[in-house]
């Protein structure tokens, strides 16, 4: 009796072919988009930090199964950390590489800061106590007139520059975000498949069965705050660098909830649907910006339709990267 082969069949021209679409149309759009005018480079710079801050919270909610509706506020810790190291507020002008680091750092404490009194919490319980931190850290920016500036926020922040290199114009900005997005991206990616990320996976299908298997879901879920908001304080300080001004009102509760919607609609768990959902979301009403007494209902029943057809998001968590590559090279 012959054995069974069950070796995986060769990749055929015709089942390479969208992976190499999908990576042919990816390279173009990312080459092209400095040539265009300054406006739609703009866009695209807001499109990537969006998809940085996907990336961040995706770490909780996707892999760990946490639902956090507070992210904006390491978003704001990183943006308010340049702005008080960068500006005549206190007269502090360091280098951007030094601030980003210690933006890094105090994204990664406020994230364990957070995650130690919500450790033992699940579900709507969770979810109301980090929407309440975002909401304490919004309220201290704009009462912390000293501080902050309060409601008029700081002005007149640093130009960026690495290496002796400026970097102040929405095109070079966007190169930078194009970097950093790979690298977060290809970070994350490699951190999902680690044993801290199979630790996540087990506290995101059962955090009691995960404990039961020796998984110490204490430190694991820490992990997962700390990196997350260790992300979002980076796309922080982009944000900030690249408008030379932050206020309080681009740390709003909405802006949470945007993101979460970015994870949900593109697809929880998968940084390729991240990338779609935020296009949907952050290019679709800059497409309708003509109907703008319409553009908000059309874009809220488009989400329904979305959620109501393809619940596990337009890229299902099954379809990754790997996915990707292996219909690219036939690995």
């Amino acid at each position: 009796m012959s054995a069974v082969d069950t070796s995986r069949p060769p990749q055929t021209k015709s089942g390479r072919l969208l992976p190499l679409l999908i990576l042919l149309t990816a390279v173009a759009l990312i080459v092209v988009t400095p040539f265009l005018p300054n406006y739609y480079v703009r866009v695209a710079n807001g499109l990537l930090i969006y998809i940085l801050l996907g990336i961040g919270l995706n770490i909780v909610i996707g892999y760990a199964g946490l639902l956090d509706l507070g992210f904006v506020a390491f978003y704001a810790v990183g943006a308010y950390t340049y702005a008080l190291l960068a500006s005549p507020q206190f007269d502090l002008h360091l280098p951007f590489l030094l601030i980003l680091l210690i933006a890094a750092c105090l994204g990664a404490i406020s994230g364990i800061l957070l995650g130690l009194p919500v450790l033992k919490l699940r579900g709507d319980y969770l979810a109301i106590v980090t929407l309440g931190f975002g909401e304490i850290i919004r309220i201290l920016i704009n009462n912390l007139d000293w501080l902050t500036g309060g409601p008029k926020g700081i002005a007149r922040l640093d130009k960026a520059s690495i290496a002796g290199i400026e970097l102040a114009r929405p095109t070079e900005i966007y190169w930078l975000l194009i970097v950093l997005v790979l690298a977060v991206a290809t970070f994350v990616w490699r951190m999902e498949k680690s044993i801290l990320g199979k630790a996540w996976a087990a506290i995101r299908e059962d955090q009691d069965a995960a404990r039961g298997i020796g998984i110490n879901t204490t430190n694991a879920k820490l992990a997962a705050f700390a990196t997350s908001a260790t992300i979002g304080s980076i796309a922080g300080v982009i944000f900030a660098a690249s408008q030379r001004f932050v206020s309080p009102d681009s740390f709003a509760l909405q802006e949470s909830v945007l993101i979460v919607l970015m994870i949900v609609i593109g697809g929880i768990g998968n940084i390729l649907g991240i990338v779609i959902g935020a296009a949907i979301l952050i290019l679709l009403p800059e497409v309708l910006r003509e109907f703008a007494e319409w553009r908000i209902l059309f874009l809220g029943l488009l989400m329904i339709i979305l959620i109501i057809v393809r619940p596990a998001g337009i890229v299902p968590r099954t379809f990754g990267p790997e996915k990707l590559i292996r219909g690219l090279f036939g690995k």
